[in-house]
């Protein structure tokens, strides 16, 4: 684990990259003041379906600025995507073998109704860090700074669209089975609901071996 502390966009259901920073780094801290940014991790995920990777988003609501800091968009429920959402995670994994252990810890968040992106992606990692057995150092920013001092900062280099990551010398994918492998080999750095469903127990130290150490 490093000293230098890191900072992070808020995700809903992470991806395993994003998990792994909160093992690595001493001190996490999670970007509150920035603007909204569109077709991130911010409002989506990506799981693993029988088609292949698939994206689910969360809709949010259109402000009267089209710039609103992360804490301040709310989520839009004029679409049922909860129940798009939750039927897409069920249809992807409920062959593999840790979904009857950990359906009831994922369902409620497709059943309850959060105002706020930023609050609900927080109890979902909440979630996931305590079935993780994880208890990291986890900081809120106060304002927006664009280059934060001590800080390494990674809100924009994990992202959904390759193209658009930045290079990460301290991550390296750990393989594990996946339910869908035998048709499209093994595929990194899905949800960490992928990583959860397929490997329960077994996560954390899949986590371990995807940092890459000096």
């Amino acid at each position: 684990m490093t000293d230098q502390d890191i900072l992070l966009s808020t995700a809903y259901f992470p991806p395993i990259q994003y998990l792994s920073k909160f093992l690595s780094h001493q001190t996490v801290w999670i970007e509150t003041a920035e603007n909204f940014t569109k077709q991130t991790f911010r409002n989506r995920t990506v799981i693993l379906a029988a088609n292949g990777p698939e994206s689910l988003i969360i809709p949010v609501e259109k402000g009267r600025s089209q710039k609103q800091q992360i804490k301040d968009i709310r989520i839009s429920y004029d679409t049922n995507w909860q129940h798009i959402h939750w039927q897409a995670i069920v249809s992807a994994y409920q062959s593999s073998p840790f979904f009857e252990v950990l359906q009831d810890d994922f369902r409620l968040f497709f059943e309850q109704q959060f105002d706020f992106l930023f609050d609900f992606n927080q109890k979902i990692l909440d979630t996931v860090l305590d079935i993780l057995e994880m208890e990291p150092n986890i900081k809120r920013t106060p304002d927006f700074e664009v280059v934060p001092a001590n800080c390494l900062n990674f809100r924009e280099a994990i992202h959904p669209k390759p193209q658009k990551a930045l290079p990460d010398p301290f991550f390296k994918p750990k393989t594990y089975t996946q339910v869908f492998d035998d048709k499209f080999g093994f595929t990194p750095n899905l949800s960490c609901m992928d990583l959860l469903f397929n490997c329960g127990s077994e996560s954390y130290a899949i986590l371990l071996e995807s940092i890459q150490r000096d």
